[in-house]
């Protein structure tokens, strides 16, 4: 899937010592070695003499022209927000060189790296926290995890779920940076079943307002939610009847009861679930799940 962008040598390197269905990252970064990330373990890519391959600015550069389809003005406004999705939901984190023009960011331009996500639909993943976030209709539920411990995987296969389990209610998917569907060209490269609509690229201003409004949803779902900015759209949400499933970053609830604005979640008692995270046992490993006082009712 990454043939048509990487570097044959790269590739061929990648292929002789790895599977794709193993991988979750590979990293580039200019004249460093490239790392090859299996299950949470990294490894130094090499070539055939057995020597660590590193990259360089024309293979950064080259695949970034590549997956922009030879026309970086095309791809700006993803390129901007410091990301390019490809074809299957592989999504391409991008550092350099930021121009910004009266504090807006313009572009980036002198790529220095790249990260190159490839996501892996852990099928049933959610179904140990199932039963406990779905009674005839879906909680308020925060998912919490450290970055690259399955959020993003979690909340995918619970959207599945809830299509397998014929839960039809209309779950509208606010999916702010391209993540949750990767959808290119108004299709989805995820599958996520039949229920959803979704709004890609969008500010959660933006989607929470007009989808409540136009889409008549009984659930919106959400990506890495900010407790200060985002406590206007959770209170627009609650005060519509439209139930919200978001994550946000954090090691534990500790690091969560930290975060400012927390305090306004559990007063106002936005969510009735908090799933905990882990990458201990692959990508979306459940841990424990709290209700609205964060009493835990499902400990690992």
């Amino acid at each position: 899937m990454l043939k048509d962008y990487l570097d044959k040598d790269i590739y061929n390197a990648i292929i002789k010592a790895f599977s794709f269905n193993d991988i979750t990252e590979i990293r580039m970064r200019v004249n460093e070695n490239i790392i090859v990330v299996v299950k949470n373990k990294k490894y130094y890519l090499k070539d055939d003499k057995n020597e660590f391959l590193k990259a360089t600015h024309i293979m950064i550069e080259n695949f970034i022209l590549k997956a922009s389809e030879y026309s970086i003005y095309a791809f700006n406004e993803s390129i901007s927000n410091g990301y390019i999705t490809l074809p299957k939901g592989i999504r391409v984190g991008l550092t350099g060189n930021i121009v910004t023009n009266e504090d807006k960011i313009v572009t980036i331009k002198e790529f220095q790296s790249i990260n190159i996500r490839i996501p892996h639909f852990v099928k049933n993943c959610s179904l140990p926290a199932y039963e406990f976030l779905v009674n005839d209709t879906v909680y308020n539920t925060l998912v919490i995890s450290p970055p690259g411990c399955g959020k993003t995987t979690f909340i995918r296969d619970f959207i599945f779920q809830l299509y397998l389990h014929n839960v039809s209610s209309n779950i509208l998917i606010a999916d702010e940076r391209n993540e949750i569907s990767s959808v290119i060209g108004g299709q989805p490269q995820i599958s996520l079943g039949g229920f959803c609509d979704v709004y890609t690229n969008c500010s959660k201003t933006f989607a929470f307002k007009n989808g409540i409004r136009s889409m008549r949803p009984d659930v919106i779902i959400t990506d890495e939610l900010d407790l200060q900015k985002d406590i206007v759209c959770l209170k627009e949400a609650m005060n519509s009847g439209v139930n919200v499933v978001a994550t946000i970053h954090a090691k534990n609830l500790q690091q969560l009861q930290n975060k400012m604005g927390f305090d306004k979640i559990i007063e106002n008692k936005y969510f009735s679930r908090f799933v905990l995270l882990s990458g201990d046992e692959g990508p979306g490993t459940l841990t424990n799940i709290y209700d609205e006082k964060l009493n835990c009712i499902y400990c690992r």
